[in-house]
């Protein structure tokens, strides 16, 4: 499938069947993710795989919603500040190095008829406790995965190019 069609096919899948991902299929989507671009290559990232029941309803609890516990994977995307770059002004890319990577899973998740959501309003402390991180990392983001329970996308209302992009300096449109 053409990049552009992956990229569009892709949304936010919260409702998902009752099937399991193969382990195949999961190995491949984080693939994607090893292969990230990252400021000085410093892969700044570790993603921790949640298929057993029990630890994907107690993460469940960090979030609000019930449908998280539904979800047959949970990937736990977390960054590492120690070993991220930081620009001369002090600008950590560990976040953005860590959004490259999650951006390039729900995309090979999408490619693999899995569907995605990006969770970031969860409880991070928490998070870190229940599976008990290191020091070091921080969780970022939870991305519940499963085979999409509805075929048919929501309609995605985005704005015209014009509205997002200047030309040879900024613009208001």
């Amino acid at each position: 499938m053409a990049f552009i069609e992956i990229a569009r096919k892709r949304y936010s899948v919260r409702k998902y069947k009752d099937l399991d991902i193969e382990k195949e299929k999961i190995l491949q989507i984080l693939e994607a993710a090893r292969i990230a671009p990252s400021a000085v290559n410093y892969q700044p990232w570790h993603f921790i795989v949640l298929t057993e029941k029990k630890l994907i309803e107690q993460i469940a609890e960090v979030y609000p919603a019930k449908w998280l516990a539904k979800a047959p994977v949970i990937i736990v995307a977390c960054g590492d500040h120690s070993k991220s770059w930081k620009r001369k002004d002090g600008k950590d890319h560990c976040d953005i190095d860590l959004a490259i990577a999650i951006d390039h899973i729900t995309l090979a998740a999408a490619d693999l008829g899995i569907g995605s959501c990006w969770v970031c309003a969860f409880e991070a402390a928490k998070c870190h406790e229940i599976l008990s991180l290191p020091e070091h990392l921080e969780p970022v983001a939870l991305l519940p995965m499963g085979y999409p329970l509805e075929e048919t996308p929501p309609a995605k209302n985005r704005k015209n190019i014009d509205e997002i992009v200047s030309w040879e300096g900024y613009s208001q449109n």
